[in-house]
């Protein structure tokens, strides 16, 4: 069998801490995960002949578009930068609409979220990531079978990350442990919310259906494998302009629909920082959220990177080249 072979990486060769105590599904949340994940999947493989033949109303795209935004930036904002990272602090009240939003984009309870990408930070791309592509080794089609598992492949894993060891904080706020045991409540919430706003809109039962297939099937469709594909396209492609000790890459053409999470390699360069997007041109409305709150005074200890940040990260600094 040819194979390509990639030079390698001492960045991947360093001694492993301990991996975490696992923790199993239960049948039922298997056959839920599959069911959430085909019937979107679907849902997005159907829109292409059902727009070209029906078209698609204004309705439907401003109620698609709306919840794309509040779900997807729920887990940008709200699951990633705040909970896992604490990139800022925020009150109280911010926190619980943000977990909220999160969970409505059906991706798993917030503190599973948590717990599962603090364990990726903590093994990426090596032995413990739950989900990197290169798992299986480096040749095309090893990478290939990583590609698929990184993608969609750990969902289906039986093993679960230990929430408690990897967040503890979480786990012990009984107020979050409350929001993240409701996720089947924001699920139905999500999923019921477009066809309900949609059919009062209208006022008729197919707008409330069009609003469903639009606004909960296809949107939950796009926005999970949007955020799929930071676990694999940002792992395998992109640039690598600052230094990291894993394989994460900047991919711009998946910028505006991941809300500026695949500005990855930065990202893993610095995990703290409130914006990930931080060159010219890279859009990153996820920090444009944060900035936002952080005026409205719901936020705050933002931390922003700053040019000595980013200059100490580089990987290389061509004269006169801005990160």
């Amino acid at each position: 069998m040819t194979t390509v072979e990639l030079p390698p990486d001492p960045d991947l060769d360093e001694p492993l801490g301990e991996v975490s105590e696992p923790q199993r599904k239960r049948p039922w949340q298997q056959w839920a995960l599959g069911a959430f994940i085909v019937v979107p999947f679907a849902a997005l493989i159907a829109a292409v002949p059902l727009l070209w033949d029906r078209g698609l109303g204004w309705r439907d795209v401003v109620i698609a578009v709306a919840m794309y935004a509040i779900t997807g930036h729920g887990v940008t904002v709200g699951f990633h930068r705040h909970f896992t990272h604490r990139s800022f602090r925020a009150r109280r009240w911010v926190q619980m609409v943000l977990a909220i939003c999160g969970s409505m984009a059906i991706q798993g309870p917030v503190i599973q979220w948590v717990a599962d990408h603090r364990r990726h930070h903590r093994f990426s791309d090596r032995d413990g990531d739950p989900h990197s592509p290169w798992r299986y080794g480096r040749s095309l089609a090893a990478l290939a079978k990583g590609f698929v598992y990184s993608h969609v492949g750990w969902l289906f894993e039986w093993e679960q990350t230990s929430q408690a060891k990897y967040a503890p904080d979480l786990y012990g706020d009984k107020t979050m442990r409350r929001v993240s045991e409701l996720f089947p409540l924001w699920v139905t919430v999500s999923m019921l919310l477009p066809p309900l706003v949609g059919g009062l809109w209208s006022w008729s039962w197919q707008g409330a259906w069009w609003a469903f297939f639009w606004g909960s099937l296809v949107r939950v469709g796009l926005l999970y494998h949007v955020t799929f594909s930071i676990n694999s396209v940002c792992h395998v492609s992109g640039s690598r302009p600052y230094r990291t000790k894993d394989r994460s890459g900047n991919v711009w053409w998946l910028a505006a629909l991941s809300m500026g999470e695949s500005w990855h390699n930065f990202h893993h360069a610095e995990p703290t920082s409130a914006r990930h997007g931080v060159g010219r041109l890279q859009l990153d409305t996820s920090a444009i959220v944060i900035r936002q709150l952080e005026r409205c005074r719901l936020v705050w200890d933002v931390r922003w990177p700053d040019l000595a940040m980013r200059t100490r990260r580089r990987a290389v600094t061509p004269r006169g080249a801005s990160a």
